[in-house]
C-alpha cells in the first residue's frame, strides 16, 4: 500500500503526480505557476528561487489533499538543469539562480575553455565543452560581476537540489545533474580539478560529495511531514535533472530506447552503458540518474517560437494546428532559424531568429506558422543525425511535452525525423520519473539491493498507440532537402550573428 510522490520543477511551473504502486496508477496531479524575472538584459534569464519553493509546497499540499496522507512512503524531484544556486553558510540564497536558458555567460565559457588548454581539452577534462547553458560558467560570471556576492558563496546547488535541500536540509548532488554542471568528469564520475581549478581553487569545498542515483537525499524534514500530513518515514530520493528524470518517466532505462521533449526547450537522448563522448562537443555527454549514462540533444527554442508566433497571430491552439496542417509541408518556401533565444544545438548562443524566403506567395499566416513548427524540429534533427554517428540510432521516438499533443506537429515530427514517434500515456515524464525513482530508492533501502530502475518503469510507463505517426516517405526526402539549407544557413550567418550582437549591445 505505497504512494509515492513525483515533482518537476521546470521554468514556468511546478507539477505533481502521485504514483499508486499497487495500481501502477497515476491517481492525483497539481501544478502551481512561477515566474521569471522581468525588465534583465537579453541573454538574462534568472527565477527566484523562493518562488519553486512556494510552488513545491502547493502542489504537495494539493495532491495530499486527494490521497490517504499515511500511504506516502517517498518523494522524488526533477528540476530544470544547469541552473546556479549560490548560497551562503547559512544556506540562504545568495542572489536569484541563473537559468539553463541563459546566456549571458559567453566569455566566461571562453576564459574556462582557454584555461583548461582550449574546446579538445575541455572535453578530455570534463568529457562536455564549456557551455552557456552549463553551470559552470555562471559560477565565474559571479565572480567577476558581482564579487561582493561571490565572496560569500559557500555552497553551489542546482535547482533540484535545492528543493531537495529544502525537504530534507541536506546539501546533496547526484551522477546525473552534476554531469551537466562542466564540473564534472563523467567517464569516472568524479569532479574535475581542472576544471574547478580554471573557476576557483576552493570550489571544490563548496560543491556537494557527488551520490549515485538510487541513494536517497535524506528523510523529509519532521516539520514538513507534519505540514503535509505525512509520517515521519517518508525518503526523499536522489532525483535529478529534468532530461534524467523524463527518461525514467519514458521508459528510457535501457539501451534502444530514443525519448523526445517538445517543451519550452527541446531534447532528445537515449540510455547507454558506456560514456558517449562526441569530439565536436555537441551532444552533451551526460550521465543518467539509473547508474548510466545519457547522450542528449539540447535545443533551446521549441514551444517558445510555435507559442509566439501563436500570440502574434491571434490563434487558440486549434487554430494554428488548423493553420499548419492548411499549408503545404516546405511552408511555401519559407526557412526559419529559431533561434530566439540564441541556440546551444549547434553551438550558436549569438544567434536570433531568421525567416528565409519571404515572397508574395509565402507571406501569410499558415506558411509562417508551419515554417515555426518545421524550423525548430528541424533543429532537433540536426543533434539526433549527430547522436546516429555516435551509434545511437532512433528505431522509434518516444515524445512528450506541449509539442507532442499536436497530431500535426507529430506527423513532421515523424517525417523529420524518418522514424515512427508516438505519444505517452502519463504526458508528465519528469514527474513520473521522479516517483518512479523514489520508488526504487526505497526498495534498495529496505534491503532489495539488486532492484532495477526497469523493475519499476516496465509496468507502469504505457505508450499511447492512438498517436502512433509515421514517416511519409515522400516528405521524409522532401525534409531532408530542407534540412541541408537550414544548416547551410546556419553555418552561413554565424559570423553576421556576432556582429549583429555587436552593433545591438
Amino acid at each position: 500500500m505505497s504512494l509515492f510522490i513525483g515533482i518537476d520543477s521546470g521554468t514556468q511551473s511546478v507539477k505533481a503526480v502521485v504514483l499508486d504502486l499497487d495500481t501502477r496508477k497515476v491517481i492525483a496531479e497539481a501544478r502551481a505557476p512561477h515566474t521569471l524575472i522581468d525588465g534583465l538584459p537579453v541573454g538574462h534569464m534568472e527565477q527566484h528561487p523562493q518562488e519553486w519553493v512556494a510552488a513545491l509546497d502547493a502542489v504537495i499540499l494539493e495532491v495530499a489533499a486527494k490521497i490517504d496522507r499515511s500511504r506516502v512512503r517517498g518523494i522524488g524531484v526533477s528540476g530544470q538543469q544547469h541552473g546556479f544556486v549560490p548560497l551562503d553558510t547559512k544556506g540562504e540564497v545568495i542572489r536569484p539562480a541563473k537559468l539553463w536558458c541563459d546566456t549571458s555567460t559567453t566569455a566566461e565559457c571562453a576564459v574556462i575553455t582557454k584555461k583548461l588548454g582550449g574546446p579538445k581539452a575541455a572535453i578530455r577534462q570534463t568529457g562536455n565543452l564549456i557551455l552557456p547553458g552549463f553551470t559552470a560558467p555562471k559560477i565565474l560570471w559571479l565572480k567577476r560581476h558581482e564579487p561582493a556576492n561571490y565572496r560569500r558563496l559557500r555552497h553551489v546547488l542546482l535547482p533540484h537540489d535545492y528543493l531537495n535541500f529544502h525537504l530534507t536540509g541536506n546539501f546533496f548532488m547526484e551522477f546525473g545533474d552534476a554531469s551537466g554542471t562542466a564540473l564534472m568528469d563523467v567517464r569516472k564520475r568524479t569532479w574535475s580539478r581542472a576544471a574547478m581549478a580554471a573557476i576557483d581553487p576552493h570550489l571544490a569545498d563548496w560543491l556537494p560529495p557527488l551520490s549515485e542515483s538510487h541513494e536517497a537525499a535524506g528523510m523529509l524534514r519532521p516539520d514538513l511531514a507534519a505540514k503535509y500530513g505525512f509520517t515521519p518515514e517518508v525518503v526523499v530520493s536522489a532525483g535529478g535533472g529534468d532530461n534524467m528524470m523524463g527518461a525514467i518517466g519514458t521508459g528510457n532505462v535501457t539501451p534502444g530506447v530514443v525519448s523526445a521533449s517538445f517543451g519550452t526547450s527541446g531534447t532528445i537522448y537515449a540510455f547507454a552503458k558506456q560514456p558517449v563522448i562526441d569530439p565536436a562537443g555537441e551532444i552533451a555527454a551526460f550521465c543518467s540518474s539509473t547508474g548510466g549514462w545519457l547522450p542528449l540533444l539540447c535545443t533551446m527554442n521549441v514551444t517558445t517560437v510555435t507559442e509566439q508566433v501563436r500570440a502574434l497571430f491571434g490563434y487558440d491552439h486549434a487554430g494554428l494546428e488548423a493553420a499548419v496542417a492548411g499549408a503545404p509541408v516546405g511552408a511555401q518556401g519559407l526557412v526559419l532559424l529559431p533561434y530566439f533565444a540564441g541556440e546551444r544545438t549547434p553551438n550558436v548562443p549569438d544567434g536570433s531568429g531568421v525567416l528565409l524566403g519571404l515572397n508574395q506567395k509565402s507571406f501569410h499566416r499558415g506558411p509562417v506558422a508551419r515554417a515555426a513548427m518545421e524550423g525548430v524540429t528541424l533543429g532537433m534533427n540536426y543533434g539526433l543525425r549527430r547522436l546516429h554517428t555516435l551509434g545511437v540510432k532512433a528505431k522509434e521516438i518516444r515524445v512528450t511535452g506541449g509539442g507532442a499533443k499536436s497530431a500535426v506537429w507529430r506527423q513532421i515530427m515523424a517525417d523529420v525525423f524518418g522514424v515512427p514517434v508516438v505519444g505517452m500515456v502519463e504526458d508528465e515524464g519528469a514527474a513520473l520519473g521522479g516517483a518512479l525513482q523514489a520508488a526504487w530508492c526505497v526498495a534498495r533501502r529496505e534491503g532489495r539491493r539488486a532492484a532495477k530502475i526497469s523493475d519499476f518503469t516496465g509496468d507502469v510507463v504505457a505508450l499511447r498507440e492512438e498517436t502512433r505517426c509515421v514517416p511519409n516517405q515522400a516528405n521524409v526526402a522532401r525534409y531532408r532537402e530542407r534540412q541541408a539549407l537550414q544548416d547551410d544557413l546556419s553555418q552561413a550567418l554565424r559570423g553576421v550573428f556576432a556582429r549583429h550582437r555587436a552593433v545591438r549591445g
